[in-house]
């Protein structure tokens, strides 16, 4: 079981497969800082790649944008395959199992809470940190 918490570095990637089944890629960066033996802060950001399925992938691609805060838990899965060069690539991602929004919405209830919430771009700019004056929390 795998457990994160970051934001977004771009919008959802959302598509379905050929048997219907909703498909969203999320590029989620967390961060860490620390004092190395210099005594220098030292800021590190990693990123990680998270795919969903079904409704928590719709529910992804209607209310999460760069820059969205989520916490995600999941499985690590990693996926082989064979690349134009034929040179055999691996890719490792976590496979969310839940995704919880957690910046709020201007009624105080958190994203995706409750009823139907607003469209993408609605959204996108209620959960926008440089109009809310928070760019401080954003690990990029």
């Amino acid at each position: 079981m795998v457990q994160i918490i970051g934001r977004l570095g771009r919008d959802v990637d959302h598509r379905y497969s050929q048997g219907g089944t909703a498909i969203s890629n999320l590029s989620i960066a967390t961060d860490e800082s620390y004092t190395d033996r210099d005594g220098n802060k030292v800021d590190r950001v990693e990123w990680h790649r998270i795919v969903a399925y079904g409704k928590t992938a719709v529910n992804c691609a209607n209310f999460l944008a760069k820059g969205s805060l989520v916490y995600v838990e999941g499985s690590l899965q990693t996926r082989k395959w064979t690349d134009q060069q034929g040179q055999e690539r691996f890719t490792t991602e976590i496979k969310a199992q839940r995704v919880q929004f957690l910046d709020r919405r201007g009624d105080g209830q958190p994203q995706g809470a409750g009823q139907q919430g607003p469209p993408r771009q609605q959204a996108r700019r209620q959960s926008n940190p440089a109009q809310d004056g928070d760019m401080d929390t954003i690990p990029f």
